[in-house]
């Protein structure tokens, strides 16, 4: 299967945080977690921006 330069996704760990209930303002304890993101390659941001 051909490559086709869009890029790929990523595991990216995020530490635990405060957050807040926007409903009612309270304060609450975010835990850590891993999230799958994805990191765009360099050919599709040069055939998007013109480069």
């Amino acid at each position: 299967m051909p490559q086709l330069g869009l890029g790929k996704p990523v595991v990216v760990n995020r530490k635990a945080r405060m957050g807040r209930n926007p409903a009612t303002g309270e304060a609450i304890k975010i835990p850590a977690k891993r999230v799958l993101k994805f990191r765009i390659g360099k050919a599709c941001k040069d055939a998007v921006l013109g480069k």
